[in-house]
């Protein structure tokens, strides 16, 4: 199977797949914002729910506060993350009417 390349320092995926929202297999192309976070939901099938912590800034009080948000993306079958995997995510067009989002890589395994 013929792998595209999707113009990020991603790795591709060693499994192949036939899914048509897959960027490496399919015809979605990646464009956009681009985000690391942890799968905290896989219950869906080909949607995984993503956890991203970052930091919001207070002027006034001149310091950080932590923050965190979930977004949904498509997780193709080839890549198949699963709860607790650290992925990359990148912005692609509406799939669905949440989803904007596809995986991209596994950058680690489970952290528990």
């Amino acid at each position: 199977m013929v792998v595209r390349n999707i113009g990020l320092d991603a790795k591709p995926p060693k499994a192949g797949c036939n899914d048509v929202l897959c960027p490496y297999h399919g015809k979605v192309s990646v464009r956009g914002r681009i985000f690391e976070g942890v799968v905290a939901s896989s219950k869906t099938p080909r949607t995984v729910s993503i956890e991203r912590n970052y930091l919001h800034y207070y002027p006034k009080y001149i310091r950080y506060e932590r923050r965190r948000g979930k977004m949904l993306a498509h997780n193709p079958p080839c890549i198949a993350a699963v709860t607790g995997d650290k992925v990359t995510i990148a912005e692609c067009r509406p799939l669905s009417k949440e989803v904007n989002f596809v995986v991209v890589e596994k950058v680690g395994g489970s952290s528990a």
